[in-house]
């Protein structure tokens, strides 16, 4: 079954690999017993439904996440049942390609105008001429 991210992002099964492992923390028994806990890697540098500028926000997103080999390693252990750990971590991949596919808005460079410029001197001006009339009276 493959994973929608966007109607032109589909991620295939193959790039997909899941491991269940034991949750850490409290639960007692259910956490000894039961491996719940989910870990997610996508082989995201292999992926042909990613362009390469979508692969570099996704490394720069995915920060310690990212592997040496072009891996996105994610982890969810937080519900003791493991469908429910396998969904959230899916929807917190496709979220994070989301972030990554967009473009960011390119900054356009503005210069202020002259007549705010002007203000912003005459206004220091008439601070300085306040703050000098302050101190002792002779």
């Amino acid at each position: 079954m493959p994973l929608f991210v966007t109607d032109k992002i589909e991620i295939a099964d193959w790039e997909i690999t899941e491991q269940f492992v034991r949750a850490s923390g409290p639960g007692g028994q259910n956490v000894n017993k039961v491996s719940t806990a989910v870990e997610l890697r996508f082989e995201a540098a292999r992926s042909p439904a990613l362009s390469d500028p979508v692969k570099n926000r996704l490394r720069r997103l995915a920060g310690r996440r990212w592997t040496k080999d072009g891996a996105l390693v994610m982890f969810c252990d937080e519900t003791r049942h493991q469908a429910r750990n396998r969904e959230i971590v899916r929807e917190r991949l496709v979220e994070l390609i989301k972030q990554a596919a967009e473009k960011p808005k390119f900054r356009v460079k503005t210069k202020p105008t002259r007549g705010s410029v002007e203000r912003r001197i005459k206004a220091k001006k008439v601070r300085g001429e306040v703050k000098a009339l302050r101190g002792r009276v002779d």
